[in-house]
């Protein structure tokens, strides 16, 4: 009966008007959609940097240091945005965060300074991490509700949605300036976000889930205790371990195609679109390796297979092999992040999303600063190797989290 309550709470509307709550089916969509959403027009910002570096005329390390207003901006919001969820709902904060994304990825195309470009990626650094504790904040919600562990699936779009935005964002390099290019993904966000929030407003959670189903997560702590911080904490260490890997490929990968190897435009973009896509692969068969092979073997193979995948595309000589490095990092990477925020929302709710988030998200926005750096100090390659090392890290730490309130037959 509590499960059905739970339920019931998760899929019901709070005000008048259309009383009819939305279906979890609909929900899931409407969730979904947001996941791609989040994902096309990171995407799509991502692969003008090299014409927004050639505009605003920055060096590697200058540019790493812009890249910093992204993290700057993200890591601030997020913590706030757990607050945020727990008293406006997950699913409110979601589409204001969805809109201010939207709108704010137009500003970095119109900067012609590196210091200028730094300030306006605050704001979409904000917006970025704002929405992502929130979307997962409310994923976790649905799935304690629907009790599978259906969380790979939403990365899934993030994924494919990546993979579009940067598909889409290659083809049109050649003939579209980043001004033109980025404005029209303001106007596309604003018009999915527009007919995709009635339906998470009339769903918004009463109160969100705060443990997994019994099926999935026996005997865990409750709340942030100083056991369930411990947890949150490591997971967000895994979380992070991986994410620097997907910032870097989705900041450097394609200036490390055209920059060091020689590729066009368009192949260097193809990049992490191969990548973008294997990932998703990985995720949309996330769900059945979970609930087969367990959380510590699904996160200790996916380090290992990205460690290796990355080694492969950071010093291949050609580029094929650099682009099947690419892909074997992609679906090794593919299943942990979510598994790691996931496990963290089910302990704590929102504050443990959002503080496996600030730390997992702070991988993925610190990480680019980083091997900017390092590109300007060593060179680019061996920069990205970091990519390699963070993933074994994670593959270790994935063993060392077995007996962290794990399923029993893990």
């Amino acid at each position: 009966m509590p499960q059905v309550n739970k339920l019931r709470t998760a899929l019901s509307g709070e005000r008048g008007g259309d009383t009819a709550p939305p279906s979890s089916a609909r929900l899931r969509a409407a969730l979904t959609v947001f996941f791609a959403l989040d994902g096309f027009l990171f995407a799509g910002w991502v692969v003008r940097i090299p014409a927004i570096k050639h505009q605003t005329g920055a060096s590697a390390s200058t540019l790493g240091l812009a890249l910093l207003g992204v993290s700057a901006g993200a890591v601030i919001t997020m913590m706030l945005t757990g607050r945020l969820c727990r008293r406006y709902g997950s699913h409110a904060v979601t589409v204001v965060c969805g809109v201010l994304l939207s709108l704010s990825i137009a500003l970095p195309a119109q900067t012609g300074s590196a210091l200028a470009l730094g300030l306006v990626l605050l704001a979409f650094g904000a917006a970025y991490g704002g929405l992502n504790v929130s979307m997962n904040s409310a994923a976790v919600d649905l799935v304690s509700a629907l009790r599978r562990p259906v969380m790979p699936s939403f990365h899934a779009a993030f994924s494919f949605g990546g993979m579009a935005g940067a598909g889409i964002g290659g083809l049109v390099a050649g003939s579209l300036s980043p001004a033109t290019h980025l404005f029209a993904l303001t106007g596309l966000g604003l018009l999915v976000t527009a007919v995709t929030a009635p339906v998470l407003l009339r769903g918004r959670p009463a109160a969100p889930a705060t443990e997994l189903p019994a099926a999935d997560a026996p005997d865990r702590p409750k709340g942030m205790g100083s056991r369930a911080r411990r947890i949150v904490v490591l997971f967000g260490v895994i979380a992070l371990c991986t994410a620097y890997g997907e910032g870097a490929l989705a900041e450097w990968g394609a200036l490390h195609l055209s920059q060091d190897l020689g590729a066009s435009p368009g192949l260097a973009a193809a990049g992490y679109s191969l990548f973008a896509l294997t990932m998703a692969i990985g995720r949309l068969t996330g769900t059945a390796l979970l609930e087969r092979f367990g959380q510590t073997r699904t996160l200790v193979a996916g380090g290992a297979t990205a460690a290796a995948g990355m080694l492969l595309g950071a010093v291949a000589p050609a580029v094929w092999l650099v682009l099947l490095g690419f892909a074997v990092a992609g679906l090794g990477l593919a299943n942990i992040f979510p598994v790691a925020v996931g496990r963290a929302g089910a302990l704590a709710g929102p504050s443990g999303v959002a503080a496996a988030s600030t730390l997992g998200y702070g991988g993925m926005l610190l990480g680019p600063p980083v091997i900017g750096f390092l590109a300007d100090w060593i060179s680019l390659p061996v920069a990205l190797t970091t990519v390699t090392l963070l993933a074994a890290t994670a593959a270790v730490l994935g063993w060392t989290a077995r007996n962290a309130g794990e399923h029993p037959n893990d």
